[in-house]
Parts: C-alpha cells; structure tokens; sequence
C-alpha cells in the first residue's frame, strides 16, 4: 500500500543525516542499499502477523556506499509479510487500523524531522 500524502516525497537530504533521523524514530536500513537506492524498514508486529513500514530512497548526487550522497525520498510503502514469499504491498491487502495508525505517526515524526532541517 502507498503511503501518499506524508510530505516526505521527493524531499531531498543529506545521507548521513537521513540515517541519524530513520534510526531515531526506528527505521533501519542495515544491509539494505545498493550505490544508487537505499531502503529503511520498520517491522511492526500485531496479532501474530508482521508488517513492515519501509521508506525508499535513490542518490541524486553522490553514492550511498561512500555515505556522502544526496538522497530523495520516494512514496513510502506498508506491506504484510507471508512467509516464506516476503511482503506483500498490494492494494487488497487488510491493514488493521492500529498498524496503519503507527505507520501514519513515524511518518508524521520522520516529516516533521525533515522540515526542521
């Protein structure tokens, strides 16, 4: 499911900055990121299912492995996971009120963590 309306697509920040922010409100990107992409992830668990909140990001300058690159945000994405085929971002998918309620909050921290930029 798309995310659309956060305020965070196609802002544009600093790499190193973005990652002292996701880590903040709990978005990671650990070994997720290529030299043009990087992605951040939340798993958010209820009910015994997973879900995960994740934010996309591509350089517009530099490259993410050396860290120095300038980044802009995509539309973030909230999927379920099936194990064992991965996550599911599709438009028939349920998503309780309280996972999307989470979701909607860290992408309220992560917007207002940008403007104040």
């Amino acid at each position: 499911m798309k995310m659309e309306g956060t305020g965070i697509e196609g802002v544009v920040v600093d790499l190193s900055r973005l990652d002292e922010i996701m880590e903040d409100i709990g978005l990671v990107r650990a070994g997720q990121w290529d030299y043009e992409r990087a992605t951040y992830d939340r798993k958010i668990e209820a009910k015994g299912e997973t879900f995960y909140l994740r934010v996309q990001a591509y350089a517009i300058e530099g490259d993410i492995g050396g860290r120095h690159a300038q980044v802009k945000l995509m539309t973030p994405l909230l999927g379920k996971h099936y194990y064992p085929h991965g996550v599911e971002y599709g438009e028939g998918e349920h998503f309780p009120n309280p996972i999307l309620n989470t979701s909607k909050s860290l992408l309220k921290q992560l917007s207002e963590q940008l403007q104040n930029l």
